[in-house]
């Protein structure tokens, strides 16, 4: 009763400053800020998007109900990273460790996986790592995100164009470029819990060239975290100290001449585990985890005929992991844990429009993984406890035809063949009919299937012992089979509406459990999981640039095998967003809710939660200044994520009010 008590404060808080914001902001205010938040709403709402098809398609053509957040969207609401973006969007939550971010989607996070059912793709090339598969999304992803364009999120399988991993959904991250930040420009900030950030970029262009190098340095001392598990004197009385910080350094470089496009960039981020996971000693200075990720992609894209478009890239990608892990075998001993990846590829894509009334797309993948390696060590006295060296190829081959049957109905029919060298051969369809029922409302109907090959990290890696694992080369692909229902009507120019209804099939889900025989964690295809939903999701502008976007899901997932409910699946979330100009200021505001549903975690529950964001920013405080206040869990709620297998913990507690103040400055 308390709970729900706390949750209706919350809400009525919430909705207090939401109404306060509107009230302030005429649709009349002026603003002289020519990005994204001040186009027309006709104009936002038919925004083009790449990632759904393998081209460029207006959003209302796309197969699936397209997320796009934009740069401006990002400034306003004092977004930090990738992940905080992420969760803004409908039907998409987080759950966070305390050193990795999660993202889980219409009801599916499992326990162990590292973002391994989402493609994370950078400009289109592929960043998921090839040991774990990882989707790095917090402060371990590459790119600061005042680099970000626009993020799209396409819900669905996407296995049908972009082969394993675009299982619940493809992120495509599109960066800025030279001609969006010409010249030099710089950043800093402060921030609760010690944080400070400065950024260094330059960009220059001209008629067909243009370039851009930034480099960011990140610095967090974190908190002393206080863990009831391990509340006994010999532990600190369950007082993690100085075991909080984050440490990041990046750097990016984009340019282009003509038709050729070279991107680079490096990241390097050092955490701190307060959470004495594995089963570690707790509260020991040393337990840390490094991650470092480079990659080099070259692009091609240009016409061959007024009917046809050539695109190609060659890549190299390379991904490390470190841990150090503290035990009491005795003597207290170091245990260094860690994984090193390097990768190379390329692919070619042709698109066509030679036949009336159709876009083919085709295309070919191929991506040789030179080094999937894993190791575990203790460091002194040494003992060696894995050395695996595995390499592998996946390759695929695609088509796609988008068909105008009639003026008013669209096909979109595409097929993918891949090999993988741990999975075998697959074949994924997606088929999806667009129907312009008036000329407000378009209706979608989608089928797809897509799949996941097991990784190195869930098929090869085995330790003995305390906090150990084992292996298991016998898992097979998981595979999913998806129906969906979409429904876009425009109220007016100006107000959209946007309604999905999914069901997921999900055979042979790859989870981490816990063999009682021998308490060791082991990955197995365990699961057979069906999850079904609705998603609602209302857009508006204002002429004076505010903007709404706000969205409610309803998702049920649940094992077929016992009718149980999925762990960590909420069944309720809803997001807020409103961004927008004070009047008579060169501010803007921009207010953000969250609600987050009861969760089931291993032993019990996790309670369902308000979240509440705000930020002030104003684009003119000088002449190529800007700077913005923002301010992070507003009314200092206490809630908390599952914990996964590996954690003592069956919830971890989260953080709570926190600051952060930025300057900008373009010379």
């Amino acid at each position: 009763m308390c709970c729900a008590k706390r949750i209706k404060r919350d809400v009525a808080r919430c909705c207090a400053l939401a109404l306060g914001l509107y009230m302030c902001s005429p649709a009349g205010a002026a603003v002289d800020d020519h990005d994204l938040a001040s186009l027309p709403m006709e104009q936002l709402l038919t925004l083009e998007v790449y990632s759904a098809s393998k081209f460029v398609q207006k959003v209302s053509d796309a197969p699936s109900a397209v997320s796009v957040v934009t740069a401006s969207d990002i400034r306003v609401f004092g977004w930090r990273t990738l992940a905080d973006i992420l969760r803004s969007m409908r039907g998409l939550y987080l759950n966070n460790d305390r050193n990795y971010s999660y993202l889980g989607a219409r009801g599916f996070l499992r326990p162990g996986d590292y973002n391994t059912r989402f493609l994370l793709l950078v400009d289109g090339y592929r960043a998921n790592d090839v040991v774990y598969d990882q989707a790095a999304i917090g402060t371990e992803f590459t790119l600061d995100v005042d680099l970000i364009e626009r993020v799209e999120f396409v819900p669905g399988p996407g296995s049908s164009i972009y082969g394993s991993n675009a299982f619940f959904g493809v992120i495509n991250v599109i960066t800025k470029s030279g001609r969006n930040m010409s010249g030099a420009r710089g950043a800093v900030e402060a921030g609760s819990y010690g944080a400070r950030k400065a950024r260094a970029s330059y960009g220059w262009h001209d008629d067909d060239r243009e370039f851009l190098l930034s480099a960011s340095s990140y610095r967090a001392d974190g908190q002393d975290l206080y863990f009831p598990e391990f509340d006994t004197p010999a532990q600190n009385n369950g007082v993690a100290r100085r075991l909080d910080f984050d440490r990041v350094q990046s750097v990016f470089a984009k340019g282009s001449v003509g038709a050729i496009r070279i991107t680079a960039s490096h990241g390097e981020r050092s955490k701190g585990i307060p959470t004495a996971s594995f089963s570690q000693v707790f509260n020991d200075p040393r337990s840390h985890t490094v991650d470092t990720q480079s990659a080099v992609d070259a692009n091609y894209a240009g016409a061959l005929s007024e009917q046809a478009e050539l695109s190609s890239r060659v890549y190299w990608g390379s991904s490390s992991y470190q841990g150090d892990y503290i035990y009491d075998y005795p003597p207290l001993t170091v245990n260094r844990d860690g994984a090193r990846a390097r990768w190379w590829g390329g692919e070619a894509k042709l698109v066509s429009t030679h036949f009336a009334r159709h876009k083919l797309v085709a295309g070919a993948e191929y991506q040789r993984d030179y080094r999937r390696d894993q190791y575990n060590f203790n460091v002194e006295p040494y003992a060696l406890n894995l050395d695996d060296r595995r390499s592998g190829i996946r390759a695929g081959v695609y088509l796609e035809d988008e068909i105008i049957l009639r003026d008013d109905l669209l096909l979109n029919a595409g097929l993918r063949y891949d090999h993988h060298s741990t999975a075998g051969g697959a074949y994924n369809p997606r088929l999806a009919l667009m129907y312009k029922l008036a000329p407000s409302t378009t209706v979608k109907t989608v089928y797809g299937t897509a799949y996941r090959a097991p990784n190195a990290y869930e098929l090869y890696y085995q330790v003995q012992g305390e906090g150990g694992q084992k292996a298991n080369p016998a898992l097979k692909a998981e595979n999913i089979r998806t129906r969906e229902l979409i429904v876009e009507h425009y109220l007016n120019a100006d107000t959209r509406i946007t309604a999905s209804a999914f069901h997921n099939s999900v055979s042979d889900l790859i989870s981490q459990t816990i063999d009682p025989a021998d308490n060791l964690a082991v990955f197995r295809n365990v699961d057979q999981a069906t999850a079904r939903g609705l998603e609602l999701e209302l857009e508006k502008a204002w002429g004076g640039g505010a903007k709404l976007r706000t969205s409610y899901s309803w998702q049920q997932a649940q094992d077929d095998s016992t009718g149980a409910t999925l762990v960590n699946s909420p069944r309720h979330l809803a997001k807020f967003n409103l961004a927008a100009p004070l009047p008579s200021t060169a501010w803007w505001a921009g207010a953000e809710a969250q609600y987050v549903g009861r969760r089931l975690t291993r032993q019990g529950s996790a309670g369902g939660y308000w979240l509440a964001n705000l930020t002030l920013s104003s684009l003119r405080l000088a002449r190529g200044m800007e700077v913005s206040v923002s301010v992070y869990n507003l009314f200092d709620r206490g809630y908390a994520d599952p914990g996964s297998v590996e954690h003592a913990q069956d919830a971890i507690r989260q953080d709570g009010r926190s600051f952060r103040l930025k300057l900008c400055a373009a010379f």
